[in-house]
């Protein structure tokens, strides 16, 4: 089980988009070539697919569940999905920095000249400020990423949080035993997954209800 209590918090201040679908007005930088679903799959590929095959199987999983949820966002669907390739990035070999996935990754995007939004998706995906506190790295990741509350936001971690290592659907529940039978008791993630529990729960169920109100309107 955890050796952090439920009660400690990260030290990330969060940036909340309120509302349904997001709508983001002011963006740090203007998109350039760095951007687009084709050029995120393609990176992530080119990262992944040959180095950490497992690892792959599961981001192409992701990512193709993301391009479902996305509805709930449809003004942003291609950051959601983008993100889907992109959030694992950060585990290739070649990317390891800090040791720790979602800053690595992040940090490679950024020095790509990444959407600064997508960099920031990826860095905070499935409550990862948490873990980053945990490893005392909560200072940079929160610094050099601010983090956000929206339904995008949202939607990329159930599209991770419901998809298992190896590509197969989950429930959120099992997927988040799973994570800790993998990692042991005492892990830095398996007490980070305890830790984060109420907050990973929190943004599946958010996401069901949108997808929820989806289908209302749609009939």
């Amino acid at each position: 089980m955890a050796h952090g209590s439920v009660e400690k918090r990260n030290t990330c201040r969060a940036k909340t988009i309120a509302g349904g679908p997001v709508r983001v007005v002011v963006v740090a930088r203007r998109l350039g070539p760095m951007t687009g679903v084709a050029w995120a799959q393609e990176l992530a590929r080119r990262h992944l697919a040959d180095a950490l095959p497992r690892r792959w199987a599961h981001v192409h999983a992701v990512a193709a569940r993301a391009s479902r949820v996305a509805e709930v966002v449809p003004d942003e669907r291609d950051l959601v999905i983008s993100a889907a390739w992109l959030h694992d990035l950060g585990y290739a070999p070649e990317l390891v920095d800090s040791g720790f996935h979602p800053l690595d990754g992040a940090r490679y995007l950024n020095r790509l000249g990444a959407d600064d939004r997508l960099c920031r998706l990826v860095a905070h995906h499935s409550a990862a400020a948490v873990e980053a506190d945990e490893r005392g790295l909560a200072g940079e990741l929160c610094k050099e990423f601010p983090q956000e509350h929206s339904a995008a936001a949202d939607a990329l971690w159930y599209a991770d949080l419901t998809t298992g290592p190896g590509g197969e659907p989950m429930t959120v529940e099992d997927r988040l035993a799973e994570i800790v039978e993998r990692y042991g008791p005492g892990h830095v993630v398996s007490s980070s997954v305890e830790r984060a529990r109420p907050e990973l729960l929190a943004a599946v169920r958010r996401t069901q209800e949108r997808l929820a109100e989806v289908a209302v309107q749609s009939t």
